[in-house]
């Protein structure tokens, strides 16, 4: 398929007397929902990378186990409640970690919301010098819950699932990089926006829709593409990413019935990329999906700790300091914290009252690694977060803008500590990623080790929790993905 790229001057409007009106370019593309739709129908499994296979197998295994954590928090009771007084009855997809199955769409929302709902889950990296490292989307919280309900009704294989969620997460993270940085910086919370096409291109797998009805699907999910950052650190953040997953399921339920939608919604003038955006890089998409695949290349980070992955160099080294250096809460007397000026305009609860906003708080990340040596899931509580003690050490933590992280460019996390010490030490380190990222990943097995302090955490029976470890090493050789979601039902 030939694309024409061309770009053409369209009007900016001005939004206040003060400022000035400026044109600006967007992109003229022949067809390129068409080429997105054409790769999710073609692509078969055989196609994906054998490293980029392994490297999705840990993804899926750590959301599974995010989804049986997950559905321990206070949204599950809340969420099924709501779902429960629709009036819809059961259906044919697992809501992991109970023994309710429902209509594929509400089990790829509750899930999802499960999976994000910890803010636990991976995350998809920035490229451009532009993007803010790790701000582009949660990659698989969208598209594994979506899939997998998709599979379980339909009694798809496990190869089936594992080339519809290659596929979604190669398309939503392509998505996610070509769109102007202006989406996120303006207050889209791009999980929840770009998510869906993700979602939606996994569902369209593996209803078997071709092109045509893989494009309207795209545009069914547009419409449905929401999700602002005011909401990080409430309840509606994890559902923006339920609500991505089930928009998904939507849009090609729909368009396999034959509703229609815009063919050409990403690349319109009145379509995704312009009304979202602003403008957007098409090079990143005719050029770059699957070539190389996101998973390979700048890859995908998972989360060693419940918190926003910005969090996380900053944990990672403080962690190697304390051990290294034996620091006590008691013996210290400031930690400063210096980055990029974009982190705390993600981490923006300086002074957290509830597990949620500590999940986006710098102070309190520090500050409970030094008071109790870790941060899992049992920390990011709202009665952890107003001990008296973690408020005060929370008081000792300085978060600021430094010049020195900030020249090394958004599409790093440079993180620059400073402590000080009671006896006049002063212990400085930095880090530019944490555990987790591609620079330095987590294997499998360590990634199963999570997988199953996930289950601990959920009380699930260890015996079904390691088999679905082993389900999961050898997903494409599983003749039907019931099997699976059964180890994660009770």
């Amino acid at each position: 398929m030939t694309l024409g790229v061309l770009n053409t001057p369209a009007p900016a409007f001005g939004v206040g007397a003060d400022e000035t009106c400026k044109e600006t370019s967007f992109p003229q593309v022949e067809k390129l929902t068409s080429r997105v739709a054409e790769f999710v129908v073609h692509t078969q499994l055989g196609d994906v990378p054998p490293e980029t296979i392994e490297l999705g197998k840990k993804s899926m295994l750590d959301g599974l186990g995010l989804a049986l954590s997950g559905s321990k928090a206070a949204t599950a009771p809340l969420i099924q409640q709501y779902v429960a007084s629709l009036g819809c009855g059961s259906g044919g997809a697992a809501v992991l970690g109970s023994a309710t199955k429902l209509a594929p769409r509400f089990a790829a929302l509750v899930n999802g919301i499960a999976i994000h709902v910890d803010d636990f889950d991976d995350t998809q990296l920035a490229v451009a010098k532009d993007r803010v490292y790790g701000l582009l989307v949660h990659p698989t919280v969208c598209v594994l819950p979506a899939a997998l309900a998709a599979a379980e009704a339909s009694g798809k294989s496990g190869k089936d699932f594992l080339v519809s969620y290659q596929l979604g997460v190669e398309v939503e993270c392509k998505i996610a990089e070509a769109i102007s940085p202006r989406h996120y910086e303006d207050g889209f919370h791009s999980t929840g926006t770009c998510g869906v096409f993700g979602s939606t291109s996994a569902c369209a797998r593996l209803k078997g829709l071709d092109a045509v009805h893989t494009a309207r699907a795209f545009a069914i999910a547009a419409s449905q593409a929401a999700g602002l950052r005011e909401n990080f650190g409430t309840m509606m953040k994890p559902f923006q990413a339920g609500h991505a997953a089930e928009s998904g399921v939507v849009a090609a339920d729909l368009a396999a019935m034959g509703w229609t939608g815009a063919e050409q919604i990403l690349e319109a003038e009145r379509g995704f990329f312009h009304a979202y955006g602003g403008t957007y890089d098409p090079t990143v998409i005719t050029d770059h999906l699957g070539n190389p695949w996101t998973f390979q290349n700048p890859g995908v980070s998972i989360k060693p700790f419940p918190s926003g992955s910005l969090t996380h160099p900053g944990m990672t080294e403080l962690l190697r300091l304390i051990r290294e250096n034996s620091i006590r809460a008691a013996d210290v007397v400031q930690v400063e914290v210096g980055t990029n000026r974009n982190m705390p305009n993600t981490l923006i609860h300086h002074h957290p009252t509830s597990g949620l906003q500590a999940k986006f708080s710098m102070e309190f990340c520090m500050a409970i690694l030094l008071v109790d040596g870790k941060a899992d899931q049992t920390k990011f509580t709202d009665a952890v977060v107003n001990r008296p003690d973690v408020q005060e050490m929370m008081r000792r933590i300085r978060f600021y803008t430094d010049p020195e992280a900030e020249k090394a460019g958004y599409d790093k996390m440079r993180t620059i500590l400073k402590v000080t010490l009671k006896d006049g030490r002063v212990i400085a380190g930095r880090s530019d990623f944490g555990k987790g990222s591609p620079a330095n990943p987590m294997s499998f097995e360590e990634v199963a080790d999570k997988f199953l302090g996930c289950t601990e955490f959920a009380e699930w029976p260890g015996d079904k929790a390691e088999r679905v470890v082993d389900l999961v090493r050898k997903l494409e050789d599983l003749p039907d993905v019931r099997t699976l979601t059964a180890l994660c039902s009770k």
